[in-house]
């Protein structure tokens, strides 16, 4: 399973959903479903999450067994 913080990070950015969505090119849905634990993101949306707080991809994505 793949554990996120991007709700944590859009919280310290002052970002919303539908903002980071926007940035990234994808539906606020799958922001919002992603957070939730309910969607695992492919390697490249991930990467882009992470270049847009600016931190590598492992400081907002963890795998756990």
């Amino acid at each position: 399973m793949i554990k996120n913080r991007i709700k944590e990070y859009r919280a310290k950015h002052d970002m919303k959903q539908e903002e980071l969505a926007k940035l990234v090119g994808v539906r606020r849905e799958t922001i919002g479903n992603l957070e939730k634990g309910k969607y695992n993101p492919s390697l490249v949306l991930a990467w882009n999450i992470a270049k847009i707080f600016g931190v590598p991809i492992e400081e907002i994505f963890t795998v756990e067994e």
